[in-house]
């Protein structure tokens, strides 16, 4: 097979070409009536009263640092084994994240390193759900509560998934969501903020637009040039077009989310007969979205080995992630190595292999033949 796989894509098929056709044919490009729908029919999906969509998945992590009034002198717990933009929202306003380790069979947080992390300073939690599987959130919350924090859910790769036959994005106090093209739904760029407290959800809606009280649409429907900014906001509104996109792809989630387990069986199903390289853990109860797929390797040299082997077969596998405070600029702010020896540990030896719902099956076919090939 001479095709490059990738190790994840988007789809997009002709009922939403149209949807956004539709869009770019009306009175409303940006701010308008899809928006609103897209989020109505977000909160729905999550079964949550309030979703506010935004321009990317930074832009919501940014947005609910900023919804619970973190600042200089606060610290927020994160994951080391995420992607940056979750700590990067913490120093964005000016706190400090504090990296707590993960557990080696699943590579989600570690609860256990968490209550090590938590001092005087901590505001909140951030529970990243790791390449698609919800976290122990029975768990998590009841830390959270004991030491009066805010439980936030990365859900970025988790939408459409399940934990204990709860909806992802009803798990925590406030939830994100990223729609970039490699995620569950895609609307090119995007992301969303799910709440159950509508004051915080009308703070998201103000910071989205600049801290403006009323956006074009609300001011052109009160036939009123009035506005007030009534808090120092961002630019991070997503616009009709995208929303039309996520409308029409929330609604065949459901469907490729059971394509993408379908997947994941596969690869389970041959990795039994190999000793070199072993699938994360899913535990009982949980529905993951599987937006990756991670194996394990022996070593860092059988990781580097197998790498360069699958990527010279056309095929995109991939790394996620480096422990984030192992980045330069990180480094640059006093983190070093050693912080969390699980997620170095996996770092070394981690591998993505190809998975997305349009994923055919003879390209799943391929990827595993050239899998036992390699162990042989």
């Amino acid at each position: 097979m001479s095709k490059y796989i990738p190790y994840g894509r988007h789809s997009v098929d002709e009922d939403d070409i149209e949807a956004v056709v539709r869009v770019l044919r009306s009175d409303w490009l940006t701010t308008g009536p899809k928006v609103e729908e897209f989020e109505e029919a977000l909160a729905d999906f999550c079964k949550m009263p309030h979703a506010v969509a935004v321009s990317s998945g930074t832009a919501a992590l940014h947005i609910a640092m900023a919804c619970l009034n973190i600042g200089p002198g606060d610290e927020v717990i994160v994951p080391a084994m995420t992607f940056v933009a979750t700590a990067n929202a913490v120093v964005f306003m000016g706190a400090r994240p504090v990296f707590a380790d993960v557990q080696e069979d699943t590579l989600l947080v570690d609860p256990e390193s968490i209550e090590h992390c938590i001092t005087h300073r901590t505001k909140a939690i951030v529970a990243v759900d790791y390449a698609g599987q919800p976290c122990d959130y029975d768990l998590l919350s009841s830390i959270a509560k004991k030491h009066g924090l805010f439980l936030i859910a990365d859900a970025c790769h988790s939408l459409g998934g399940a934990y204990k036959g709860r909806p992802v994005g009803s798990l925590a106090d406030i939830t994100v969501f990223s729609f970039h093209p490699v995620k569950p739904i895609t609307t090119g760029e995007g992301g969303a903020i799910v709440f159950r407290d509508e004051r915080l959800a009308q703070r998201a809606r103000r910071l989205r637009n600049h801290g403006i009280d009323l956006d074009f649409r609300q001011r052109a429907s009160r036939a009123s040039w009035e506005y007030d900014m009534v808090a120092l906001g961002f630019n991070y509104r997503i616009t009709d077009i995208q929303c039309a996109l996520g409308i029409s792809q929330l609604k065949k989630l459901p469907g490729w989310i059971k394509r993408r387990n379908e997947i994941a069986m596969k690869y389970k199903k041959a990795m039994q007969d190999l000793p070199d390289l072993s699938p994360l853990l899913i535990r009982p109860g949980v529905e993951c979205g599987y937006h990756l797929f991670v194996a394990l390797l022996k070593d860092s040299l059988m990781r580097k080995t197998f790498f360069h082997f699958m990527r010279s077969a056309n095929i995109g596998v991939n790394v996620h992630y480096k422990p984030v405070y192992l980045h330069s600029y990180y480094k640059g702010l006093g983190y070093g190595q050693g912080l969390c020896p699980v997620a170095e540990d996996a770092y070394t030896r981690m591998v993505s292999l190809p998975i997305y719902h349009g994923m055919k099956n003879d390209s799943i076919g391929y990827v595993l033949e050239q899998i036992i090939k390699f162990d042989c």
